[in-house]
């Protein structure tokens, strides 16, 4: 599938989902849903902003770019709105006439919008879910950032010294994704005690002296992955190492259960029955265990009452954490199994079955001098 055939699947999903809730127009102003609707575009100013500086507008015969005046040009040259068939509607950055040109253009009717927006009805959520299924195209980012990211953080922690300040260690990390264009958009480090302290540790200026965690949310086309990884100066004390090998097992029970058409909270119930098994029963109630990933950090955190079904090439990352360890890789839902995204490739490797599926995952890096 190319690029044009991409962005004409979403727009039959977009239509269709006009006719069903009975919408004369979409209107999509997170960063998101712009990269989505035009094929991996950046509607964004500043890269952790919900909301872009240009929108779109979808209609039942039609299809619009809505930009003020600074950001009009970069939009047709760069961008490409009006190659990829919207027609480009522009205004001066200092009149709010954003509204009046929806209004116009829509018509008459309901307009759905992915934020709250004068007279509009929000349906954020419902818009999101137009996006889990991925196309190939689509796959196919995903899988060269899925390589890009993990290379770049394994990388940095093989280069990682004793002494460096967690700081240092993800700038490091951040220089090596900016090389590609790739925006470090979620960052947190942990040393020492801080790993078995804090769920989400952001990163400090304490100095490493024998442990570290490194975790990144990162996104390049506007898919995003996440991937954790960790590092040990001298020989991995045996506890630690057992209580890692059980958390990677918590994730793979996650991944094996995470199949096209299964509610995403038996996911969770499946998971939470591997955490008792490894005779961790309650660890899971410390912190989040994950969910859908695509275009957001995470499309949903799975809890038990989550409605959604798992789609056919819908990203998930599942983060099961026992205090000290933390396993977290970016995978597609696949009708032949867990596609791995991001993978160790220069780290040390385990290997383990769950359900028959056989997974490769990371070991804790062990530097011994």
């Amino acid at each position: 599938m190319g690029r044009d055939a991409e962005i004409r699947e979403k727009e039959r999903r977009v239509r269709e989902f006009l006719q069903s809730k009975g919408l004369v127009g979409v209107f999509l102003k997170r960063q998101a849903n712009f990269s989505w609707m035009t094929g991996g575009g950046l509607n964004l100013v500043g890269i952790t902003t919900e909301v872009g500086a240009t929108s779109l507008l979808i209609t039942k015969d039609a299809k619009y770019a809505i930009s003020n005046n600074i950001e009009a040009p970069r939009m047709v040259k760069e961008e490409g709105v009006e190659e990829l068939g919207f027609a480009s509607y522009t205004f001066p950055w200092y009149e709010d006439k954003e509204a009046a040109i929806v209004r116009d253009l829509a018509g008459s009717g309901r307009v759905g919008c992915d934020v709250p927006f004068p007279d509009a009805v929000v349906l954020a959520e419902e818009i999101a879910r137009l996006r889990y299924s991925l196309t190939p195209e689509e796959v196919e980012r995903y899988r060269w950032l899925g390589e890009k990211v993990s290379l770049a953080v394994e990388r940095t922690l093989m280069d990682t010294r004793k002494g460096e300040k967690e700081s240092e260690v993800v700038g490091r990390l951040s220089n090596e994704l900016w090389k590609d264009r790739i925006d470090p958009v979620t960052l947190m480090a942990a040393a020492d005690d801080r790993v078995y302290r804090f769920r989400h540790p952001i990163p400090s200026e304490k100095r490493i002296e024998e442990y570290l965690m490194v975790s990144v949310n990162a996104r390049k086309w506007g898919l995003i992955v996440s991937l954790t990884r960790f590092v040990h100066f001298g020989n991995l004390p045996e506890d630690l190492k057992e209580k890692y090998l059980a958390n990677v097992f918590i994730d793979c029970a996650f991944m094996a259960a995470t199949r096209p058409g299964i509610p995403a909270r038996e996911v969770l119930r499946q998971g939470v029955d591997a955490y008792r098994e490894k005779g961790f029963p309650d660890e899971w109630k410390l912190h989040h265990q994950g969910g859908s990933i695509g275009y957001t950090g995470r499309d949903y955190r799975t809890n038990f009452n989550t409605p959604d079904v798992i789609q056919e090439n819908q990203a998930f990352t599942w983060n099961p954490s026992l205090a000290g360890t933390k396993s977290e890789d970016t995978i597609l839902a696949t009708s032949r199994g867990p596609e791995m995204i991001t993978r160790p490739i220069l780290y040390p490797t385990l290997s383990l079955s769950v359900d028959g599926i056989p997974f490769v995952r990371p070991g804790i890096l062990e530097k011994v001098e």
